[in-house]
C-alpha cells in the first residue's frame, strides 16, 4: 500500500520540500519520480512549465501505527508529538516517542503506554491483515521496568525456592510476563505459569518438584521448656544408725556340756528393735 502526492514548483528542490510537508514525512524517507522538468520562459514571456514530481513512500504497519499515535498524542495535547520508527524484524516494530510534558502518557505502571501500544497495535495489523508486534517507548522507561522485573522475579523466585511456598504477584501485560518467566528460569528450584483472565492474569511463581521432595516435612516441635524437678521444702533426715552392744545376763545359761557360752552382740533384728522400739507381747 502507497502513500503519495504530486506537487510543482519553480524547481526540483522546492517541490520535493512541498511533498515532504503534504505528506508530514522526512524527504530522506521519501521516494521520488519526476514527472516534468521546469522550463524557462522566452523571452520572459512565452511558454515555460513548472517542476512537477510525484513523491510516495509505502504504508507499512509501523508507519501506519505511527501516523495514527501522532493524531491521539496531537488530541491528547501533546505539542510537537514526534513519532520514530526502528523496525526490529518481519513481524514487529519499536516505536520511539518523543516531546515535551510526556509522562502523563506512561500513567501509573505504565498503563496508559500499554493502552496505547494495544491500539497501535490494532491498527498495523490492518494494513496487511496477519499479526503484527508494536512496542511503545517514552526515552528509557521500558528499559529501566525491565529491570526492575528482572530484580523482582529473581529475589521472589529465590524466596520461592528456600521456603517452598508459591508467591502471586500483581497483574502485568504479556510483554512483562514474558520477562518474568525468563528470569525465573534462572533459578534454581522454582518455576512460575500465568492464571486468570485479561486484564487481571498474573504470574505465580512457585517451587518445583524436585524441590518440593527435597524439603522436609516439618512437624510440630515442643517449645514447652523442661521444668527442672523442685526441691522439697523440707528434708527428712534419717537416723545415725546406732549398733549397741548386747549386754549378757548376769547368769547365762548353760550348755549342755556345762560351759558357759560367750556373749553374743545384738543381731540386725534386734538392732532395729534397738532403734525403733521393741514391742512385747
Amino acid at each position: 500500500m502507497l502513500r503519495e502526492v504530486i506537487k510543482e514548483a519553480d524547481t526540483i528542490e522546492e517541490a520535493k520540500r512541498k511533498a515532504a510537508q503534504a505528506l508530514e514525512m522526512p524527504e530522506e524517507e521519501l521516494q521520488f519520480e519526476i514527472l516534468q522538468l521546469p522550463q524557462k520562459k522566452t523571452f520572459g514571456l512565452f511558454g515555460g512549465c513548472p517542476a512537477r514530481i510525484r513523491a510516495y513512500y509505502e504504508i507499512t504497519p509501523a508507519r501506519q501505527a505511527a501516523e495514527f499515535l501522532k493524531d491521539i498524542l496531537a488530541k491528547m495535547g501533546v505539542t510537537n508529538p514526534d513519532v520514530t520508527v526502528k523496525e526490529e524484524d518481519e513481524n514487529g516494530s519499536s516505536l520511539e516517542i518523543t516531546g515535551e510534558d510526556l509522562g502523563f502518557i506512561i500513567g501509573r505502571r505504565g498503563e496508559t503506554l500499554d493502552s496505547l501500544q494495544y491500539l497501535a497495535g490494532l491498527v498495523a495489523n490492518r494494513v496487511d491483515n496477519s499479526y503484527y508486534r508494536i512496542t511503545l517507548n517514552i526515552g528509557d522507561y521500558r528499559e529501566k521496568r525491565e529491570q526492575s522485573l528482572i530484580g523482582l522475579a529473581k529475589k521472589t523466585a529465590k524466596q520461592v525456592a528456600r521456603t517452598g511456598k508459591k508467591v502471586s504477584l500483581e497483574p502485568m501485560n504479556p510483554y512483562e510476563r514474558r520477562i518474568i518467566h525468563t528470569a525465573v528460569q534462572e533459578v534454581k528450584g522454582a518455576t512460575s505459569w500465568s492464571v486468570g483472565t485479561e486484564p487481571h492474569r498474573h504470574v505465580i511463581i512457585g517451587p518445583t518438584e524436585d524441590n518440593l521432595k527435597k524439603k522436609p516435612k516439618r512437624g510440630r516441635k515442643n517449645t514447652r521448656k523442661k521444668s527442672a524437678k523442685p526441691e522439697s521444702s523440707y528434708s527428712v533426715e534419717r537416723p545415725e544408725r546406732v549398733i549397741r552392744e548386747f549386754v549378757p545376763r548376769s547368769n547365762p545359761l548353760p550348755t549342755a556340756d556345762g560351759a558357759t557360752p560367750p556373749s553374743k552382740t545384738m543381731s540386725e533384728k534386734e538392732e532395729s528393735s534397738a532403734l525403733y522400739g521393741r514391742l512385747d507381747l
